[in-house]
């Protein structure tokens, strides 16, 4: 299979889940690192297996180094404490709860960001893409509706921060009669927040820039030959198309052998087979790779290397 991949800056694997994102995900991530690119491999699933996958503990509190693997970190977002960060950021905008009402929103709740793990979890993807640390940074993205969710952000996001800001410049003069009230924080304080919500803005604006980039960005569909799993990577790769999220493969795991002596494995088979002509007739113009079902859970450092051999090819 192709190395192309390795030139790109921003890897993003996805689909239905149980289709192997993570798995194909950590041995993408150990081959880049393999070749000697700084790598991080990040999941965005609030359901996280990364540490299962590589079989060492990740966590969410910071970068880890990974075990046996040189130039490979990793990370599982974690979302209690962006979101507490993020309320209190809001909680600092609208004190009284007043500023709410003069906007005509009602509830200070609307002033919160779109969805919850989602957007902290792009949020958070915004500070990978300024990071020049790392050569290549690789996620394990959440299941295909909460995927879809997070590639819309950049414009939902967008525009719950014009919202905030549309309320700073409305009630900024406002602001020291609450504060001379109430007390609080100085005008200092609240001009770096304003500044603080117009650099987000500006790193939304980067992000979509990024991200749409097919020289720096790659989305990989993983999916499996069950029709269920075809629907499902239609609507996947349809809102990629339409956020104009760059893909060009899709990763066809778990594809049974033949067998004659066994009925149900070979109509397992037989099954598989339409399928997989179903999948190669949607998508003639992709870069369809057919992963087979091992006879072991791929799981370790090694046996994700294995993977990596069989999607990448023998590294030299």
């Amino acid at each position: 299979m192709s190395n192309s991949l390795f030139n790109k800056h921003f890897l993003f694997f996805g689909g239905k889940g149980g289709v192997g994102k993570t798995t194909m995900a950590a041995a993408t991530a150990i081959r880049a690192a393999d070749l000697g690119h700084n790598t991080l491999l990040v999941s965005t699933d609030p359901a996280h297996s990364v540490s299962d996958s590589l079989d060492q503990h990740i966590g969410g509190d910071d970068y880890v180094k990974v075990n046996n693997v040189e130039n490979l970190w990793a990370i599982e977002l974690s979302t209690d404490q962006a979101m507490s960060t993020y309320s209190e950021m809001i909680s600092q905008q609208d004190p009284t709860g007043a500023f709410s009402e003069l906007l005509g929103d009602g509830d200070a709740n609307s002033l919160s960001p779109p969805g919850t793990d989602e957007t902290v979890a792009f949020i958070q993807l915004l500070e990978f893409i300024q990071n020049p640390e790392y050569d290549i940074v690789v996620f394990d993205t959440a299941p295909t509706g909460h995927t879809l969710k997070l590639l819309q952000l950049p414009e939902l996001t967008q525009s719950w921060l014009f919202r905030l800001i549309k309320m700073r410049r409305r009630l900024g003069g406002l602001m020291s009669g609450f504060k001379s009230i109430i007390g609080g924080g100085s005008d200092l304080d609240e001009q770096d927040t304003f500044d603080k919500l117009e650099e987000l803005r500006d790193q939304v604006e980067v992000a979509r820039t990024h991200l749409s980039n097919n020289e720096e960005t790659e989305f990989v569909a993983v999916t499996i030959p069950t029709v269920m799993a075809i629907w499902e990577t239609e609507r996947l790769i349809r809102a990629l198309f339409e956020v104009a999220f760059p893909i060009t493969r899709i990763y066809i795991n778990q594809l049974q052998p033949e067998n004659l002596d066994c009925t149900y494995c070979r109509n397992r088979y037989n099954d598989q087979l339409k399928n997989l002509e179903k999948i190669k007739d949607l998508y003639d113009e992709f870069n369809l790779h057919e992963i087979p079902s091992f006879e072991y859970e791929i799981r370790g450092i090694d046996r994700l290397r294995e993977l990596a051999t069989l999607l990448y090819g023998v590294q030299t």
